[in-house]
């Protein structure tokens, strides 16, 4: 599939959502790279040189032309010409080093220019590099430390004495308290869609916003990834998650799911009772991160900015309609194995200098997924 390019979408303010439990991280700021500078300047000096010596070489080729003349005029003059012989043949001798001198200064300051923009360009491939591994960093970090907080409320909830109570006895009434706690829990927590409250055999018992989902209840979530990891998690202080993916019960949105299971007494080793399921907006936190990154318009312009699994799945990316496709280059599963690092790769036929940074977790959690940021080589 054809990449396209271009700057993110802006219809929201761009950044990651935010509530009482999310850390937030100031991304690096744009940096001018002065070894573009360097570059422009040597080559504007060299410019001025063969500028200085092509006004130096026509002074040269006038003085030639001089002593041509005196030649000729020291020969008619025969005997008494003697002298001005002997000067149109220094000034020839002077005229032919002189040349030899400024061509030889040509060929060294070319040399030399050529040599200071080899080096400056790789030192400004080197200084961005840097930076655009420093971002892919600080974005990834960005939805770790967010994920993180994701990972300690399914925990905490699962242990509410309401939510306890409807699993141990599932009669309309603890049913629905435990739909009002879950509710009051999301007023709170608007990163969230929706907190379901299943079963032992994944029958949704109660879910937090009943009016906007109201046919969450009754649902079979058995085969759910979120659902089953959670059942097979030996104690309380574990979580089951499903990665990214369209999530029926809140209209195919995507979205994460983290899940605990509920246990009697809210004690963390207690008989399983239920499972709490907590369903996360991704669109409002991966693909936020990647679109607030300090990219100008022109760097926006040559880069795409991802959000990737071990498996090259794109999980997040600045233009909304490439998540889900699979990044495939050349060389992708070594650069993935690295914490961080760079790559020339063709992507769609493009050539690309790839930038990587792997999650490198907070706390006790970590993704284990990948920002890369893809600029489109000259």
């Amino acid at each position: 599939m054809a990449c396209t390019w271009g700057s993110p979408a802006r219809g929201e303010e761009a950044g990651a959502p935010h509530d009482n439990q999310t850390m937030k991280t100031s991304p690096p700021a744009v940096q001018d790279n002065p070894f573009t500078t360097v570059l422009e300047l040597s080559q504007s000096m060299l410019r001025d040189v063969v500028g200085a010596l092509g006004r130096i070489q026509r002074v040269n080729q006038t003085i030639h032309l001089l002593s041509l003349n005196a030649r000729v005029e020291a020969a008619r003059a025969a005997e008494a010409g003697r002298g001005f012989a002997v000067v149109a043949d220094a000034l020839t001798g002077l005229s032919a080093e002189t040349g030899q001198t400024v061509q030889q200064l040509e060929a060294s300051s070319r040399r030399t220019a050529s040599e200071l923009g080899e080096v400056a360009r790789r030192l400004s491939q080197e200084v961005q590099d840097e930076r655009l591994c420093d971002l892919a960093r600080n974005a990834i970090d960005l939805v770790d430390r967010n994920l993180y907080e994701r990972s300690c409320d399914v925990r905490w909830w699962a242990t509410d004495s309401a939510l306890v109570d409807a699993a141990a006895s599932p009669t309309p009434e603890r049913c629905a308290h435990a739909a009002r706690r879950l509710g009051q829990i999301l007023d709170s927590y608007t990163v969230y869609a929706d907190l379901l409250l299943c079963d032992l055999q994944g029958r949704v018992l109660a879910n937090g916003r009943p009016q906007q989902w109201p046919d969450s209840v009754g649902q079979d979530m058995a085969r759910s990834t979120w659902f089953r990891s959670a059942l097979a998690k030996r104690s309380g202080d574990e979580f089951g998650f499903e990665s990214v993916h369209p999530q029926p019960l809140i209209g195919g949105e995507r979205a994460l799911v983290y899940a605990c299971t509920v246990r009697a007494g809210g004690q963390v080793h207690g008989q399983p009772l239920g499972v709490l399921g907590i369903v996360f907006r991704w669109d409002a936190l991966g693909p936020q991160v990647l679109r607030a990154l300090p990219l100008s318009t022109q760097e926006w312009a040559q880069t795409r900015a991802v959000i990737v699994d071990d498996g090259g799945r794109v999980l997040a990316d600045a233009q909304d309609e490439r998540i889900g496709q699979h990044l495939e280059f050349a060389g992708r599963r070594t650069l993935l194995k690295a914490g961080r690092g760079t790559l020339d790769a063709a992507v769609d036929d493009v050539p690309m200098r790839i930038c990587h940074a792997r999650s490198q977790g907070f706390e006790t959690y970590a993704t284990g997924w990948h920002a890369l940021l893809l600029r489109r080589m000259p």
